[in-house]
């Protein structure tokens, strides 16, 4: 057995645009999916993460490069004869069918004996908790149940892969939560590949083992989500992931992993950590987090340090939005509501004046794009 149960080689997916000329959707794509992890492409529409899942799946072919199941070149080999299964946003339902002839729908294609029929199709309903919904038709059963049917139908034919192309965009928020977790556990139940396509952010990192953030038709980083959060590679990454703070700055001095970088928005130097090589004189993007930048009444006694006015205040249960007047940058601060109490003193009010503590381990100089 591979180690990977998917690997895409410089792969590149070329098509032609109506006006006549050509566009790369997938440019020069490596990816390697380890066997039973929960992988997911990220990135929004147009990024290339649904051709790249389609060539996969077999619906598409690689103009350049070539795609690998398990250690096998795919060349141009039909859908029907590679071992990945793939669920659709639409579910794909067939209507007219129950919930047992839908899920055994493709067993009877392949000719499976009758009783190994009934005995899978219990087997994969029992996996999306459906046992006892076997005679019902799609029309009667709930979005949730739909898209397990859907899941049901994929897995019962024992797929080596299981490709989900934004498979709970139709869902309502607190289904999709509900089924997000339910995905999760099912695929570390069943123990295979799961290949997952979103533009959701906070979906992908929440269910992930591995991600891989696109853009334009290529990868710009893949990592767990802590790497991805904590430690995007460049600008884009930072910003796509999460919300942030940007901040353009000259390097002045190197120590290690710590940079002095002049701010011309702060008028002052900071001190940041580097995330890749730097030297000085060479421009940076600094990136910090709103959750870990720290607003205090008086002055701290440390590094990174500036006078700050409250612009906006918004209260938000778990946490308090702050927009800061840092010097000439408006920084966004998220302050966690620790304390339960409606003493309005214990919340920053706008056009108070504070400090912002900016520290300097999370404060990331990245590679200006």
């Amino acid at each position: 057995m591979s180690e990977y149960a998917v690997e895409l080689r410089d792969v590149v997916k070329t098509f032609t645009t109506p006006e006549g000329g050509s566009i790369n959707a997938v440019d020069h794509v490596n990816m390697q999916i380890r066997q039973g992890e929960f992988f997911s492409m990220l990135g929004s529409s147009g990024c290339g993460k649904t051709t790249s899942l389609r060539m996969i799946a077999g619906f598409e072919w690689p103009t350049v490069g070539e795609v690998f199941i398990d250690g096998e070149p795919q060349k141009r080999k039909p859908p029907f004869q590679r071992r990945v299964n793939t669920v659709f946003q639409s579910y794909a339902l067939f209507q007219h069918m129950t919930v047992f002839q839908n899920v055994a729908f493709g067993l009877e294609m392949d000719k499976v004996a009758p009783d190994e029929i009934k005995q899978r199709v219990g087997e994969a309903l029992a996996m999306v908790k459906l046992t006892g919904m076997e005679k019902r038709y799609p029309r009667q059963l709930s979005g949730g149940q739909q898209q397990r049917v859907a899941l049901a139908r994929a897995l019962v034919k024992r797929p080596k892969v299981l490709l989900l192309d934004e498979p709970l965009g139709a869902l309502d928020l607190k289904l999709r939560k509900e089924m997000q977790l339910e995905l999760k556990t099912l695929q570390r139940e069943v123990g295979i590949t799961f290949v997952f396509v979103t533009h959701d952010q906070e979906e992908a990192l929440s269910m992930s083992d591995r991600i891989a953030v696109m853009s334009h038709g290529r990868v710009m980083q893949t990592g767990t989500p802590v790497e991805i959060y904590e430690r995007p590679r460049n600008k884009f990454v930072a910003d796509f992931i999460g919300e942030t703070n940007l901040l353009d700055g000259t390097v002045r001095g190197v120590d290690g992993k710590w940079l002095t970088v002049f701010v011309p928005a702060l008028q002052a130097e900071v001190r940041a950590l580097a995330i890749d090589e730097f030297c000085p004189g060479q421009a940076v993007s600094l990136s910090i987090r709103p959750e870990k930048i720290r607003l205090v009444e008086k002055l701290a006694e440390s590094s990174n340090c500036f006078p700050a006015q409250v612009r906006q205040v918004a209260y938000i249960g778990a946490d308090t939005r702050v927009i800061a007047q840092v010097v000439q940058a408006d920084l966004r601060v998220w302050e966690q509501n620790m304390v339960s109490t409606l003493d309005p003193d214990a919340y920053f009010q706008q056009n108070e004046q504070a400090w912002a503590v900016l520290p300097p381990e999370n404060l990331l100089a990245l590679p200006v794009d």
